[in-house]
């Protein structure tokens, strides 16, 4: 294709689109890579310098090249064969670029290999662009630290609103989306930090079922509730990411249930908009803090699900106060998972354990500690051998109180298929279960809003599809004007 016309289209151009381009002969790898690349140039570190793209993959023309020829030669592996995809920096490539999670403590590590989830979308076909900024340690390090800030890659810059917070910790994989860097990205998330990003940066966010999809080699916060995800600016695109992410991995048990779920095509779930039958709880939550123009925008999604056969079931009062608790459970997690991670690197970086980052924060306070480390420190005071009665108690606790007391028994109760939110909440993240936001558009201060659907374990088609239905109905996405 034409330089200068890809530049042109590449803007909202989605994953189906380039892999058809592609399949025409219209289009290869090459010329996307190279475009993204001269926009990553001209967006994120001259221009309005969004910051969201850390490091550059120093092979991908190469790969890029490579698969161009596979597809000429044996075909094509797929949708994703040829796509530039950009994964959060707390998650390994086992190639020439680092893995820092943000941190200078760690600014030296190169990953020995892939993580799982690299390695599928490298299977897939994906081209790994680059790794996007993030806010350090995935915010679990300073109280005060602002989102989208690490002390290795500096702040990254809503592309909006440059006043407004990107959100995180999943900052950089949500502003490159939003701003067409790459095709989509990869995000990580514990308690919103891929579904408030996505909102705030008018993206789709799909946070999945803890185990659908692996956490080996990602630095960790929570083994009860991490979990990478796709970042995409459409509900098909962020299904296709899925599709190839998701897998059974022997190195993470928490995948091992997911065996009897894997092999759905997620794609497939949206050919058909038919969602005559669901049943969609509206949740009370903050209802009374809503603005006219949140009422009007949860009423919008109300009429486009009622209109397209869902019926609409109204929480009752009983379930008003849906708890959103919070243990010390990840303050134990964390010393327990990164101590675990960094033996895991071991010979590729001086830091050995949770202490070794603490003190190399503090011999370079000046460049490090702009923000404090209180969250790590806090951290390191627990034991690590997840042995206390306030962690075994605090686990149990979030399970039963946020899982099964509170979201099976309202779903149970009244038959839903899924529950509806508007913005973002904890509760899903807190139990392990999976939530997808869509962009609701912005209101009139320039505020973006998102539709939230949350359900059960594993009910990622279901959700998929409300989603889609909602999107294709009222489609919010706007793409930032960078050139302004």
């Amino acid at each position: 294709m034409d330089k200068g016309l890809l530049k042109e289209r590449i803007d909202e151009m989605t994953i189906l689109e380039m892999s058809e381009l592609m399949e025409k002969g219209e289009l290869t790898s090459l010329e996307l890579v190279k475009v993204y690349l001269q926009r990553i140039a001209e967006y994120d570190k001259t221009g309005p310098k969004l910051n969201s793209v850390l490091e550059i993959n120093p092979d991908a023309l190469f790969i890029a090249e490579a698969l161009d020829l596979e597809r000429k030669h044996r075909g094509s592996r797929g949708i994703l064969h040829g796509i530039p995809i950009l994964v959060k920096d707390n998650i390994n490539t086992g190639d020439k670029m680092h893995t820092s999670a943000g941190s200078l403590a760690l600014a030296d590590l190169y990953a020995p290999n892939d993580a799982f989830v690299v390695k599928k979308l490298r299977e897939a076909g994906a081209v790994i662009l680059g790794k996007a900024n993030m806010t350090e340690f995935a915010n679990f390090m300073a109280e005060n630290m602002p989102s989208g800030y690490s002390s290795k890659g500096g702040q990254v810059i809503n592309p909006y609103d440059k006043e407004k917070t990107p959100s995180g910790s999943s900052s950089g994989s949500a502003v490159s989306a939003a701003a067409n860097l790459c095709a989509a990205a990869v995000g990580t998330e514990t308690d919103g930090s891929i579904l408030s990003p996505s909102r705030e940066n008018c993206i789709v966010g799909l946070k999945p079922t803890v185990g659908l999809v692996s956490r080996e080699g990602i630095v960790p916060i929570s083994h009860s509730q991490d979990t990478a995800g796709p970042m995409a600016r459409t509900v098909t695109d962020a299904a296709i990411l899925l599709q190839a992410m998701a897998g059974v991995d022997e190195k993470d048990a928490a995948t091992l249930k997911s065996r009897w779920y894997e092999n759905k095509d997620y794609t497939a779930f949206l050919k058909d908009s038919n969602i005559g039958g669901l049943r969609i709880g509206i949740s009370p939550a903050h209802y009374d803090r809503f603005t006219e123009e949140e009422e009007a925008v949860l009423q919008e999604a109300v009429d486009v699900l009622k209109g397209k056969g869902a019926e609409i079931v109204y929480i009752e009062d009983t379930y008003e106060k849906i708890p959103e608790e919070r243990s010390s459970v990840l303050y134990h997690e964390f010393k327990n998972g990164i101590n675990y991670y960094l033996s895991t690197v071991r010979g590729r970086t001086k830091m050995k354990n949770l202490e070794d980052i603490i003190n190399f924060n503090k011999n370079n306070e000046e460049k490090a500690l702009r923000f404090g480390q209180k969250v790590l420190e806090d951290s390191e005071l627990k034991s690590g051998t997840l042995t206390e009665e306030d962690y075994i108690m605090g686990r149990l606790g979030d399970m039963e109180s946020n899982g099964k007391n509170t979201l099976d028994r309202i779903m149970d109760d009244m038959k839903l298929d899924a529950i509806l939110f508007l913005e973002w909440t904890s509760i899903a993240a807190i139990a392990g279960y999976p939530s997808i936001i869509v962009p609701a558009g912005f209101t009139s201060k320039g505020t973006a809003e998102g539709i939230t659907f949350i359900g059960r374990p594993f009910s990622e088609e279901t959700l998929l599809r409300l989603a889609y239905v909602y999107e294709q109905a009222t489609k919010r996405r706007k793409a930032p004007k960078l050139d302004i």
